[in-house]
């Protein structure tokens, strides 16, 4: 992880592999943003001139490295786009400036130190330049360099090392609230990683019983319970939804209880994370071109999993339960067939119509499971449904739940931390799609819809009376495109920071 720290050092005299400063869109061309004045003074005042000469506009994320001058203790000068410059009285969006962190970060791996001198007004600019650096400063490199490493050769081989250190400029040490924000950025920045770190992981080594034990690890490192029913016990209990799933695989299912309380809580939430290590489509296989990046269907249970552990470092006083549904989707002779029907732990039987309509099956058990200790509220979090996809693109996570004030909360609290979110309905109709003249439900409907239909299913096993929200999060789970901003290739760690405001509004009672 990135050190971070809060530097008292002017931009002048500290000494680093780079500066970061920011530029804005003006009127008239790039302006050089809060916090660079010094760099600025350094260029004679010239340093938007500088960056214009060098096609720097000031756009959103835009780079732009030049030479530092005589003055600077740096060889590197690093602009970031800020994009519009704001209204007179408005400071530039959190978002902006996390992305910009991100972005500077990406920008300088490689490097063993940059300092970031962005505007940082407040103890909230402060946490999202510090969030920013820390999720951009990020590289999934456990599996590259193996070559090298058993020539045992490690000076300026293998893949580049993401930025070692970050030193904010213009923050206070010495200030309670800036303290504050940047330990908690640590916390949620590195728990958001963790969680890309396990769905990055290949699914030869991260099946269900890797994954429980990493949980577990990490568990008994903070101070949370655990518990993990493994195939012998998900049998005995009934949990046909998990074992239907994860029954056609070698790699045999688990569901892991995480529960992190604090003695002075009032509220208790739950958190339902889909954990499909990875998802063939089993018997109703997937067609080429769709396996690829299946280990990312886990997803859900990485969110779950960092943000319990995110609430047990922060020490939140919220009572906060996690559930990871785990299990392995693949074909095999001993695996679910379509027209099975499967006794599901709340009792109720489902016909399986679609194989790879399996997330609700696992989540359906967990969530029975989870209602049974009558939560303040239930969250649970999913790649569910390439319908999702379709109706919000591959950066927006919808929103479902049975009531409206809760979704509309956690809308809010999305993009509040910078999670583009939306929020969806349960239309009633809907529902008599997944009837079946065989059993209590299907687990498919209608196609049209299907992402509803989903979310449909799963309040079927919620706890009556339990206020209940899903997160399908199947578009920006997992990015395939170029990285921006700080969001990495491959996984991303959605979710995570949404749960954890969430369950930090619970604590104080902030909550809608």
């Amino acid at each position: 992880m990135t050190a971070l720290t809060l530097s008292t050092a002017g931009a002048a005299t500290l000494r680093a592999d780079a500066l970061v400063v920011g530029v804005a869109k003006g009127p008239k061309g790039p302006i050089v943003a809060a916090g660079a004045e010094a760099v600025d003074k350094a260029f004679d005042g010239k340093l938007a001139g500088v960056l214009e000469a060098l096609g720097a506009s000031g756009a959103e994320g835009e780079i732009t490295k030049l030479p530092a001058p005589a003055g600077l203790k740096v060889p590197v000068v690093l602009a970031v786009g800020l994009g519009s410059v704001p209204e007179k009285d408005e400071s530039f969006d959190e978002e902006v400036l996390r992305r910009a962190a991100g972005a500077a970060a990406r920008a300088l791996h490689g490097n063993k130190k940059a300092a970031f001198a962005l505007p940082l007004e407040d103890a909230s600019a402060v946490t999202a330049v510090a969030e920013g650096a820390l999720l951009g400063a990020y590289a999934f490199t456990a599996y590259q360099g193996g070559e090298n490493r058993a020539r045992k050769e490690t000076k300026g081989t293998g893949p580049k090392q993401p930025l070692a250190e970050v030193a904010l400029l213009g923050a206070k040490p010495r200030d309670k609230e800036h303290k504050a924000a940047v330990e908690r950025a640590a916390v949620v920045a590195t728990e958001v990683n963790v969680a890309r770190d396990l769905v990055n992981t290949p699914p030869n080594d991260l099946t269900p019983e890797a994954f429980a034990a990493v949980a577990s690890a990490a568990a008994k490192e903070n101070g949370i319970k655990v518990q993990v029913l493994d195939e012998k016990a998900l049998i005995k209990g009934g949990y046909g939804g998990i074992m239907g799933v994860g029954k056609g695989s070698e790699n045999l299912p688990r569901l892991v209880k995480l529960t992190y309380t604090h003695p002075k809580a009032e509220k208790t939430l739950a958190f339902v994370g889909k954990g499909i290590t990875y998802d063939s489509g089993g018997i109703s296989l997937k067609p080429a071109g769709h396996n690829e990046t299946m280990k990312c269907d886990m997803a859900g249970a990485a969110a779950v999993f960092a943000s319990v552990v995110a609430a047990a470092k922060l020490g939140l006083k919220v009572n906060v339960t996690g559930w990871l549904a785990l299990a392995e989707n693949m074909p095999s002779g001993s695996a679910t067939k379509p027209g099975d029907v499967l006794r599901m732990y709340s009792g109720k039987t489902v016909e399986v119509l679609n194989t790879d309509a399996e997330g609700r099956l696992v989540l359906g058990d967990a969530l029975t499971k989870a209602s049974e200790d009558n939560p303040d509220a239930i969250v649970d979090v999913a790649t569910l449904t390439g319908a999702m996809v379709l109706a919000l693109g591959d950066r927006t996570f919808g929103i479902m739940a049975n009531d409206d004030a809760f979704r509309t909360s956690i809308h809010e609290i999305a993009e509040e931390v910078g999670e583009s979110s939306w929020p969806m309905p349960l239309p009633a109709e809907l529902r008599k799609t997944m009837d079946s003249p065989t059993a209590d439900i299907a687990n498919m409907g209608v196609r049209m819809g299907g992402g509803l239909v989903a979310g449909l299913f799963l309040q079927e096993f919620v706890g009556e009376g339990i206020t209940w929200a899903h997160l399908d999060i199947a578009g920006p789970a997992f990015h395939e495109g170029a990285p921006h901003g700080y969001t990495p290739k491959g996984g991303t760690g959605s979710a995570v920071r949404t749960l954890v405001r969430l369950a930090e509004r619970t604590a104080t009672g902030d909550l809608g």
